[in-house]
């Protein structure tokens, strides 16, 4: 057995020298953070890629949705799937909102538009989907639904930086959107993240948010709380910034060879790309249907383990099994089939820029040779 482990994702990292060269600039003007000159060109050029008007900057990926809910003042219930990491719910959680949950299209994995409206009480203030593995939400059903019963919605896009739907950036849509730039992510600041909004002044009032309230030196006009990102991630994702492409490009050929070699596998099924769509190729998940391919999911993920390829089951267990959150009514598996029935199939591959053929191969034999 080969000792050395494929992880399911390994960091983009800039050059060692470059960065170092940025952090000599850092150490030479003495400014760690309180928006310095490096977090300034960060959110401009990050705005320009991502084609969004403005965007603001978090030192996580977390507190862009705690916050996204303080600015837009949700109360309340607010509607969004079991199918995600744990930080999208635990938002509202920290916002004393009640989570609501919806089940999800088994043709992506998002939250299903025509489950959302059954949902809805006189308590219902907002909708949070996520664009789960970076794959876009129906965001004109979600809209109209929206705009139907008054509720905002806040996007999670944790998963999808840089995914275009007709050349337009899918952050533009709904009230707000956020981003994670954490090491795992397609783009990483080492620990960050974002709030993407569509106007100057709901920017400076996010602004205010993330430093406490801080108008100037001596006015605070909110109760806000501190989650700037500093002077050395912002450098750092500057220097990503420029290899982003070429690292999306690199999981675009790995997805091909996955595809190209799975897709006559019986009892494995995954996702294609959607007509239209930039993706950016975060996450391979595939489906195991035991009954077909002869093998739970949990059986092949802990061969593959046995052969040092470490997929993860991505999103197991739903956010609604968890202690917190499944005595809801809305949490019981009874109204969330589809969603109970993906996250027990699912196995995301290794998908990163730094995979090397032999490293693909390998994976691939792991599960066709049963």
């Amino acid at each position: 057995m080969n000792d050395k482990p494929i992880y399911v994702t390994s960091p983009l990292l800039p050059s060692l020298d470059d960065f170092t060269s940025s952090l000599k600039e850092i150490w030479e003007s003495k400014i760690l953070t309180n928006n310095g000159s490096f977090h300034k060109k960060l959110e401009t050029e990050l705005a320009t890629y991502l084609k969004v008007p403005y965007l603001c900057l978090f030192t996580n990926g977390t507190l862009p949705l705690i916050t996204a809910l303080q600015a837009l003042r949700i109360t309340g219930e607010v509607i969004t799937t079991p199918f995600s990491f744990v930080a999208t719910t635990h938002s509202l959680w920290w916002n004393g909102i009640k989570p609501v949950f919806v089940d999800i299209d088994p043709n992506t994995c998002n939250l299903n538009p025509e489950k959302i409206e059954a949902a809805i009480t006189p308590r219902t203030t907002a909708i949070m989907p996520v664009h789960v593995y970076g794959k876009p939400c129906d965001t004109e059903r979600i809209q109209e639904i929206a705009d139907k019963y008054g509720l905002k919605v806040i996007y999670d896009a944790a998963h999808a930086f840089g995914v275009e739907v007709n050349g337009e950036s899918i952050l533009k849509t709904g009230d707000m959107s956020t981003l994670s730039f954490h090491a795992t992510k397609v783009y990483n600041t080492l620990e960050g993240g974002a709030l993407i909004v569509h106007d100057e002044q709901t920017k400076k009032r996010i602004d205010y948010l993330k430093n406490f309230g801080f108008a100037n030196e001596t006015e605070v006009v909110a109760p806000g709380i501190n989650s700037k990102m500093d002077e050395v991630r912002a450098a750092f994702g500057l220097l990503n910034l420029k290899s982003v492409d070429q690292a999306i490009e690199a999981r675009h050929q790995v997805a091909i060879k996955y595809r190209t070699a799975l897709q006559d596998i019986t009892g494995i099924t995954f996702f294609d790309d959607m007509p239209n769509v930039r993706h950016n190729y975060s996450y391979f998940p595939i489906f195991v249907d035991e009954e077909k391919y002869g093998m739970t999911r949990d059986e092949l993920y802990f061969k593959m383990k046995e052969q040092n390829v470490w997929g993860r089951r991505y999103f197991y267990p739903l956010i609604s099994t968890f202690s917190t959150y499944r005595g809801l009514e809305s949490a019981r598996p009874e109204n969330l089939p589809i969603a109970t029935q993906m996250a027990n199939k699912v196995i995301c591959l290794p998908m990163h820029h730094a995979l090397t053929p032999e490293n693909i191969e390998k994976i691939i034999s792991v599960i066709i040779k049963k």
